[in-house]
């Protein structure tokens, strides 16, 4: 690969050098990610269990083992619930200062201290393994990892880079193509993670492996983020001096989009923008804000609540059953890409949202009445394009607000989201509780009426540009 080497996904990135490419990061990451999530659920479970067979009130008897089981599930549910508190709220404290800080100085400040945020909490879940530590140690390594940024500092840099390395029109499939890249690093790292976890089986040894590797990709994630990474230049302002770069026909160059995709056109004939777009433009990006959070509760407290949902009756999944099965959520990261790069060239990016809702509204509304393992795959395979909404939401509203505060709104966007999933998970997991014994699905039917409830104010978004959009493509018609 040469300096002037050029891909489809990159367009007009010519001389892009691989030092800028953020995949390796987000691989690494992801691997070592999927790894401890595995990891710590598998833990949890072994740990509860002891405890249940070290009891003194132990029996053989079913229906007394069935009541333990779901004392297991709702301490679990319960470990959880803190455990997802201290996750979404420690970053509130250093989020949005590292967005800011790379914005003013340098873009990778929040990606790599995020990284050293991971990795302590991967080592704190590996001394766990190793010294038998209790459980509440994993508080401690999530309040370190957010307090270094967490997941909202990370993934907001991620995509602040993502967003500067390509051009407007293309910025849905560059985004898309992050998090293609996220979800089969994601794959392999839940499909391996069964496995892993079962290869020293001991007292405190079980999982040792499997963390010794999540803790070897993070640090790998970290040194390359450190020591390689650099950040890309900015190729949105070169498409003003070389306005026809993002006329070249072809799949990734003639998409429709959001109304801000239009600005492209007005740019190549030099006219400054018009005062009045700005308040619309405000409220397009609150719009899409409430579209995402409420899309978000949805997709949060379903992958809570599945997690618990698969361990129990009627499907009861050992180790490797719950690797295979977390990797099946991954995906749909191949699916979504694969559905923008078909969408894009026919539809405009909020049709690309509803259809990516509605994709995950009736896996879940599926997934509610879930009693085989095969019709957990099916609710699953319905789900294909769920992760096109929150995806092409950033890339809509990066196109709505200058490169340079990429960081703060991608930060603050993240921020809502970590509030909300806390707020959410919560919430679901009282809810499991309650329900356990009676509907289970009762969880993925409210993630179900959520999802399809986040339509309406995407569906206004939709309806605001439309018109402006005809208007502006046969102003541009008559000009030419």
């Amino acid at each position: 690969m040469g300096p002037g080497f050029t891909c489809p996904w990159s367009g007009s990135l010519s001389g892009f050098r691989v030092r800028t490419w953020i995949e390796p990061v987000v691989a690494s990451t992801q691997v070592a990610g999927s790894l401890y999530d595995t990891g710590l659920l598998l833990v949890l479970k072994e740990s509860f269990a002891s405890d249940a067979r070290d009891s003194s009130n132990y029996s053989a008897n079913q229906s007394l083992g069935e009541r333990q089981e779901d004392q297991q599930q709702k301490a679990i549910s319960n470990f959880y619930i803190i455990y997802n508190l201290v996750v979404g709220l420690t970053p509130l404290l250093s989020a949005y200062v590292l967005g800011w800080l790379s914005d003013r100085y340098h873009r990778k400040i929040s990606i790599c201290t995020a990284m050293l945020g991971f990795l302590l909490s991967r080592i704190g879940l590996l001394l766990k393994v190793m010294l038998d530590w209790p459980l509440e140690v994993m508080y401690g390594a999530a309040a370190l990892n957010g307090l270094c940024g967490g997941f909202s500092a990370y993934w907001s840099g991620v995509m602040a880079l993502g967003s500067l390395s390509c051009s407007q029109s293309r910025r849905s499939v560059r985004l898309i193509l992050i998090d293609l890249v996220l979800g089969l690093a994601g794959f392999c790292g839940s499909m391996a993670s069964g496995h892993l976890f079962k290869q020293i089986v001991g007292h405190s040894a079980q999982g040792l492996l499997l963390t010794a590797c999540s803790v070897g990709c993070a640090a790998f994630a970290l040194f390359y983020s450190l020591f390689v990474l650099k950040v890309p230049e900015a190729v949105s302002k070169p498409n003003k001096v070389h306005p026809t770069v993002d006329t070249v026909s072809g799949m990734m160059g003639t998409y429709r989009t959001l109304d801000p995709d239009q600005q492209d056109k007005p740019n190549i004939q030099a006219n400054p923008p018009t005062p009045g777009k700005e308040k619309p433009s405000q409220a397009i990006i609150a719009l899409l804000f409430v579209g995402a959070i409420v899309y978000d509760l949805a997709v949060v407290g379903t992958l809570d609540v599945m997690a618990l949902f698969v361990l129990k009756d009627p499907l009861h999944w050992n180790q490797v059953q719950l690797g295979y099965g977390m990797a099946s959520g991954y995906i749909i990261f191949i699916t979504s890409f694969l559905g923008v790069l078909v969408f894009s060239r026919y539809f405009r990016d909020t049709t690309m949202i509803i259809i990516g809702m509605v994709s995950f509204g009736s896996g879940a509304l599926l997934l509610a009445f879930v009693k085989k393992t095969y019709m957990f795959y099916i609710a699953r395979a319905v789900m294909l394009f769920a992760l096109i909404p929150i995806t092409t939401i950033r890339s809509a509203m990066s196109k709505l607000v200058k490169d340079s505060s990429y960081g703060k709104i991608f930060v603050i966007l993240q921020l809502c989201l970590a509030l909300t999933g806390v707020v959410t998970s919560t919430m679901y997991n009282k809810i499991y509780q309650l329900t356990l014994n009676k509907f289970a699905g009762t969880c993925f039917l409210l993630s179900s009426f959520l999802s399809f409830l986040a339509i309406v104010p995407i569906g206004v978004v939709a309806y605001k540009q439309v018109p402006g959009s005809r208007q502006g493509e046969c102003a541009d018609t008559q000009r030419s």
